[in-house]
Order: C-alpha cells, then sequence, then structure tokens
C-alpha cells in the first residue's frame, strides 16, 4: 500500500503531461480527463486521511533507496490533511473553471495539475531540496495560471509575483547549501540529528539558515513586510485560480510547522528558538496589516486577498505558541479560511456578471441580476467569513482564543484578532449594502449559470458541515498537532537505525 503514496504526485503529472501532448484533443476531453484527475485526487486524500488516521507514519522510498540517501516520501497527519484540503479544494476551483474560464488561454488543465503535483509533492517530501524542488514545479504553474487570460493588470501583477519568488528561491539554495555544508544531509530526519549534535562553533550559521529559511517560507505564506505582491497578484487573477492560490501560502505555512518543528527541534537550546522570536511579532502585525487591508479594499477580489493575509497573520500568531491546543485550533482555522477565502474569490466572479457595470468594484454602485439569490448567498458566505455562528469561523476563533488564554501573550492575540474581526465585519456589510440594499433589480438581468452558483452553494454548505462535525474533526488535529510535537517518531520512522540515538536527545 506504500506504493501509492506517489500516486498523489504521478496522477496530476501524468494527467498534465498528457494533457499537453493531446492538447489537439476536443476541448471537452480535456476537461473530462482533468476533473477524473482531480476527482481521484480526492478519493486519495480521503485514503490519506483513513491511513494516517492509525497514527503511524506511512514512506515511499523512490528507488528503494534507504533514506537519508535516496528520495523519500513522508504520510502523516498533517501531509495527510494537506493533500485532502488541495484535492478538495481543487476538484471545486476545476469544475468552476470548466464553466467557461478555462478556455480564455492555452493548456490551463495541464497547468493545472502541474500546479496540483507540486503541491502535493511539497505536503510529501521528506527532505529540502526536493521541497525546493516541488515549490519550483508548483511556482513555475502558478506563473503561467495567473497570467491566463492576459491583460496588463495580470502581467504587472505577475512580474512582480515572478521576482519576489525568484529572489526566495535564490535564498532557499543559499540556505540548503549552508545546511548541507555543515551537515552533509538534506533529508529532514537525518538533518534534525546532525543539527541537534552540532558543535557549538556552526550554532550562528544554522541560526542564520534556519532565518533565511523563515524569510523564504514567510514569502510563500505572505508575512509583513513580505506581503505586498499577493493582493495585486490574487485580485488579478482569474476567479478559479486566485480560488486555488488560497492554498498557496497554507503551503508556506504547512513548511514552518514541519521544518521549525522537526529540523531546528531538537538538541539542549532548539535553533527554532530564534524563529519563534521572530514569529509572534510579525505574526501580529501581519494580521493587523491584513485588517486594515480589508477595510481600504476598492473591490471584492482585493478585499478577499486581504482576507488572506489577515487568516495568514492569525495562524501564525496561533502556532507561535507552540502548544498542542494552539497548533489544533490553527489547523482547524486552516480549513475554514482555505475554503472561505477560495467562496469569495469564486462569489466575486459570480457577482461581478451580474453587474452592469465595475465588475467587482465598490466605486460601482447599479442594478444587479438575480438580486435577492445572489444576495442571500452573499449574506451566509459573508457569516462563515467573518466568524459568526454557526458556521466554523466562530468555532475556530472560539478554540484559538481559549488556546490563547492560557498563554502571557495571549491578550495581544485576542485583542488584534477580534479588532481585525469587527473591521472584516464592517467591509463585508459595506459590500452587502451597497450592492444588494439600496439598488433595484435589473430589467433584464443576464443569464445566471446554474453550474457555478449550485458550486458555491455547496463549498458554502460544507463550511457549514465543518461546524456541524467540529468536535471529531477537532480530535483528528488535536492528534495531529501532538504527532507534530514529536519528532522523534518521526524519525524513528524515517531512519530507524538511529532512533536510539534520536531518543537520547532532548528536544
Amino acid at each position: 500500500m506504500n506504493h501509492a503514496l506517489i500516486l498523489p504526485i504521478l496522477l496530476p503529472l501524468v494527467t498534465g503531461a498528457s494533457q499537453l501532448l493531446l492538447y489537439r484533443l476536443p476541448f471537452g476531453v480535456q476537461r473530462l480527463v482533468g476533473i477524473a484527475s482531480t476527482l481521484g485526487l480526492v478519493l486519495l486524500g480521503a485514503w490519506g486521511l483513513a491511513m494516517a488516521g492509525t497514527g503511524e507514519h506511512y514512506l515511499y522510498h523512490a528507488g528503494d533507496w534507504p533514506a537519508p540517501f535516496g528520495i523519500v516520501l513522508v504520510l502523516d497527519r498533517l501531509s495527510a490533511i494537506m493533500l485532502a484540503l488541495t484535492a478538495v479544494l481543487g476538484f471545486c476551483c476545476l469544475l468552476y473553471a470548466s464553466s467557461g474560464t478555462d478556455k480564455r488561454g492555452p493548456h490551463f488543465h495541464a497547468l493545472f495539475q502541474f500546479q496540483l503535483a507540486g503541491l502535493n509533492g511539497a505536503f510529501l517530501t521528506g527532505d529540502l531540496f526536493n521541497l525546493f524542488v516541488f515549490f519550483e514545479i508548483l511556482l513555475i504553474a502558478s506563473y503561467a495560471l495567473l497570467l491566463h487570460g492576459g491583460g496588463r493588470a495580470r502581467s504587472r501583477a505577475g512580474l512582480h509575483y515572478v521576482v519576489i519568488n525568484l529572489a526566495g528561491s535564490a535564498l532557499f539554495l543559499i540556505a540548503l547549501g549552508t545546511l548541507y555544508g555543515l551537515t552533509g544531509t538534506l533529508n529532514m530526519a537525518d538533518l534534525a540529528l546532525r543539527v541537534a549534535e552540532a558543535p557549538p562553533e556552526d550554532a550562528p550559521l544554522l541560526a542564520a539558515a534556519s532565518l533565511i529559511l523563515l524569510v523564504v517560507f514567510g514569502i510563500k505564506a505572505a508575512i509583513l513586510p513580505l506581503l505586498f505582491w499577493l493582493p495585486r497578484a490574487y485580485s488579478a487573477s482569474a476567479a478559479p485560480v486566485a480560488a486555488l492560490f488560497a492554498i498557496m501560502t497554507k503551503v508556506g505555512i504547512y513548511a514552518i510547522l514541519r521544518v521549525f518543528l522537526l529540523v531546528f527541534a531538537l538538541g539542549e537550546a532548539p535553533v527554532n528558538a530564534t524563529a519563534w522570536v521572530w514569529l509572534w511579532p510579525l505574526a501580529l502585525l501581519t494580521l493587523a496589516l491584513g485588517g486594515v487591508g480589508v477595510l481600504g479594499s476598492n473591490s471584492l477580489r482585493t478585499l478577499t486577498a486581504y482576507l488572506v493575509v489577515l487568516s495568514v497573520g492569525t495562524l501564525l500568531a496561533t502556532i507561535s505558541f507552540v502548544t498542542p491546543a494552539a497548533l489544533g485550533a490553527a489547523l482547524f482555522y486552516l480549513i475554514h479560511s482555505t475554503g472561505m477565502t477560495a467562496v469569495f474569490f469564486l462569489l466575486a466572479d459570480l457577482l461581478g456578471r451580474q453587474r452592469e457595470a465595475g465588475y467587482d468594484r465598490f466605486s460601482a454602485i447599479g442594478p444587479i441580476g438575480h438580486r435577492w439569490l445572489l444576495g442571500s448567498l452573499f449574506f451566509i458566505a459573508g457569516i462563515a467569513m467573518v466568524g459568526l455562528p454557526p458556521f466554523s469561523g466562530f468555532v475556530s476563533k472560539i478554540w484559538i482564543l481559549q488556546a490563547s488564554a492560557q498563554e502571557p501573550q495571549g491578550l495581544w492575540l485576542w485583542g488584534v484578532l477580534l479588532a481585525a474581526a469587527l473591521l472584516t465585519l464592517i467591509a463585508v456589510s459595506r459590500t452587502g449594502s451597497s450592492w444588494f440594499w439600496r439598488p433595484g433589480d435589473m430589467a433584464k438581468p443576464y443569464p445566471l449559470e446554474r453550474g457555478p452558483l449550485a458550486l458555491v452553494s455547496t463549498m458554502v454548505g460544507l463550511n457549514g458541515l465543518l461546524a456541524a462535525f467540529g468536535e471529531p474533526v477537532m480530535g483528528y488535529l488535536e492528534l495531529t498537532a501532538e504527532q507534530l510535537l514529536d519528532p522523534q517518531a518521526y524519525i524513528a520512522a524515517v531512519l530507524p537505525e538511529a532512533s536510539a540515538s534520536a531518543q537520547e536527545i532532548t528536544p
């Protein structure tokens, strides 16, 4: 069964390559192939959740080369959660794109599959160099997807996106070179042991490498001051592309969790202590800026992009407490925020198609087609996004506040988080009242596509289901947090012969 671990990478790679080679096939066939592949990823995600639920680590050794010499894929609870979330999100985005967005540029479906392959590889890889490789795969695909459909705004946003991420890739290579030069390995489990046993004279260079990695992952996650590329890039993208990009910042957060709770977490003086010192104030500032950006946005897409920033700040501030309760609450909020920001990107497009002018800009106020139906959907989605009951945003924030209440710095998070929620409520209420309360219905409304409408409504309903099943989901996530905080178990699974020495190192 461990051979199935490579399928989340292999399936979209083969599908994307075949779609490039057979691009002359009818467009409907390309859609069916892409949807079938993504549906397969959903099934693999469910399988991964069930397998990882046992608490074991499942490995795949490429070419049957043992770690740390060969490429190893590792499935645990965290990677299973991210695989399943990516698959469900990708399936919904591809269905929405198949309503017509995918025809606005060449090779959309192939690029979409390569993006999924890069994301899944980043979540499964067990060594830092292959994390870099999969980062590059997903970034190259995202460059092209960002430009899908063309236009000056997308070209300008794409240029900024490419430049900042190329700088991040260069820094990533510098950090990898430093770590390899000091330890002779890049396998995460082996690296954790080597870093913990490193001589004191190597400590400054190890700390420098860890901070460079924090900068790299901070670019991916969009932490202040490395986030200013995100609002323009996300708001310029096509709706299903921006919705898929909702998971992109979570790749950076996943990398921070994986690397800093494993590679730099062992030893009497863990290297990650410096990173946590920097992460806490930067996360609070990111959260505050996200709230201000939401209030000052000039379009629904820009507002949603700043909601992504706000979610990143919330997640990193919660993660920085490094407790099982805080990590579990953060993971629940990660699932909620990823789904709801994707909903808002798709909803912005759905609403923009029904407006006479202005698309999703707030400055243009006028009649809107199917006002009561779309207004009701926006109202429900807005409640879920802001974090009001009975949706999962409310549940996740309650758990975050409870986890932070036990910490000395918890009051800071309470104040900033509640203030940001108030600003979000004001911004969403202002949007709804100006679009749906004042203007009347259009005399001849544009046709409303039932497929996209049903899809967005279903995604909002899934958020309600997440809240309804919040307790068992949170139970799984708390076990995930405990597994994350036990790096010896990961090391023992990847390097069985080194498990005895791992037990002797104080985390």
